[in-house]
């Protein structure tokens, strides 16, 4: 699944370019984006298959953008990860409520960040 496009939403320079790094190496077509507000930019030029969504963003969060991109259409087929260091089951069931897909917690793993990716892509290319 080469040249898919993501999005990945952080405010820590080093997880985007650690991200930006891992999934280009997979043949992702990788935009970043280190607010809310800069992703929305994003967003008007760039349609990702999956966004990877920090919830601890500055301003506006993670939940939040996320709920204002579930409630438009057109981002409807876009797989969304929250990512977190907040690994408690209530943060979990708060991503999923805001409507967020999956969860993935930080610090990133390098060796299974990519497998994961394409495991989402790969459930949402059947309909799972």
């Amino acid at each position: 699944m080469p040249n898919e496009p993501i999005l990945v939403v952080d405010d820590n320079p080093l997880n985007l370019k650690l991200a930006r790094l891992l999934l280009s190496m997979e043949g992702y077509q990788v935009r970043t984006a280190e607010t809310a507000t800069a992703a929305l930019a994003v967003l008007e030029t760039f349609h990702p298959r999956m966004i990877l969504m920090d919830v601890q963003l500055p301003g506006m969060d993670g939940l939040e953008l996320t709920r204002r991109l579930r409630a438009d259409s057109s981002f409807d087929d876009v797989i969304i990860l929250a990512v977190t260091a907040f690994a408690m089951a209530a943060d979990e069931q708060r991503a999923k409520e805001a409507g967020c897909d999956g969860f993935v917690s930080k610090p990133l793993d390098t060796r299974s960040l990519p497998e994961l990716v394409r495991a989402y892509l790969e459930q949402e290319r059947r309909g799972a």
